[in-house]
């Protein structure tokens, strides 16, 4: 499988890049499915920077695995930058990790409620400030697009990791 391959090396660099720097990150992600945390914890001696994390796929996920009430998020959709900040700092705090880490879209094969077509993502880093971003890979295979997204947020936490020097 090429396309996971290539994700477990971007997770490798960053895991160095995290490792050599002492920090730690805390990942929440939806539409991925665990595939961040996956890739972070598939490179060995990874509890010397992840600390945890959770698979935000309902609101009651959302509230028992987070804490975040329906007034937390009210007048967030759910697949929006603003949510996937919110979400970002929240497991960072919740976790005390240098950087946390979100993800949240609609994998596919169709779109999701909120009117987002499949292969929509938002994802953000929050660490010192908080950076989110949308891709919109315009597919509606379900599986690359997970792995697409995971890539995405990856290479935002390297981006905003390496650019602290």
């Amino acid at each position: 499988m090429p396309g996971m391959k290539a994700l477990l090396a971007q997770a490798a660099e960053l895991a160095a890049l995290l490792k050599a720097r002492r920090q730690t990150v805390a990942v929440a992600e939806s539409s991925t499915g665990g595939l961040i945390s996956a890739a972070l914890l598939a490179v060995p001696g990874a509890s010397a920077y992840y600390l945890g994390g959770g698979v935000i796929y309902t609101p009651r996920a959302r509230h028992r695995l987070l804490g975040l009430r329906r007034e937390d998020v009210r007048g967030l959709t759910s697949a929006s930058e603003p949510y996937a900040a919110l979400l970002a700092e929240t497991v960072r705090r919740q976790f005390s990790a240098t950087w946390g880490i979100s993800e949240t879209g609609a994998s596919g094969p169709t779109g999701n409620p909120y009117g987002d077509a499949a292969g929509h993502s938002c994802f953000a880093v929050a660490g010192t400030s908080v950076v989110a971003r949308t891709l919109e890979t315009g597919r509606p295979e379900r599986f690359d697009n997970m792995l697409a997204f995971a890539a995405a947020a990856l290479a935002l936490l390297a981006e905003q990791v390496a650019a602290q020097d």
